[in-house]
């Protein structure tokens, strides 16, 4: 059975690879990432986890397609994924001192089968309290572009988390245990 991957993020990859996962083909869905009007976190994830799923399928109808889309929230918040250092700021702010949800939606189509199977895999971050020096000096790393909610648990900004409860993977951007899972069920051997 081949695999597609729709998603660029090279994490994602990484990870896959990680429980000896290589997927046949990548191919990015371009799908509007916009929070619905009062969408929360929960469903947001798992919408575009789903939409990302659909808009590849067409595309690769004999294969198994994988996608996923990791948000980061504190309470009903959605947070974007930041581009710029004013964003960035505005999130660590945020982030400091308190706890947050990263949620990645899951979701996979399998050929010849109508739905979507998908579900959603939450984690609980609790960071330090962060200084303005702290803020400065990952602000000039930037590892943080590109990322929900301006860090990466895998790279330097791991050194700001205290606690840490839930699937570290599904930080990083794929939770492996329910991926494999949903993978397996669907019918791909893994080893």
């Amino acid at each position: 059975m081949k695999l597609v991957l729709a998603s660029a993020s090279p994490r994602r990859r990484d990870l896959l690879a990680r429980i000896g996962v290589v997927p046949d083909a990548v191919d990015p869905a371009d799908i509007d990432e916009e929070p619905m009007r009062g969408e929360l976190p929960r469903p947001h994830a798992l919408r575009l986890a789903e939409e990302k799923a659909a808009a590849v399928a067409p595309r690769h109808p004999e294969a198994l397609v994988l996608a996923a889309d990791t948000v980061v929230a504190v309470g009903r918040r959605i947070l974007p994924k930041v581009e710029d250092e004013e964003t960035l700021r505005a999130c660590m702010k945020l982030l400091s001192g308190r706890r947050h949800k990263v949620l990645t939606g899951v979701a996979i189509k399998v050929p010849g089968e109508d739905r979507i199977k998908s579900r959603v895999v939450e984690t609980m971050i609790a960071m330090k309290r962060l200084s303005d020096e702290e803020i400065d000096h990952y602000a000039a790393h930037g590892e943080w572009k590109g990322k929900a909610g301006g860090y990466a648990l895998q790279g330097y900004g791991e050194v700001y988390v205290r606690h840490i409860a839930g699937s570290y993977s599904n930080v990083v951007g794929l939770p492996l245990a329910e991926t494999r899972h949903m993978l397996k069920s669907a019918g791909m051997p893994i080893p």
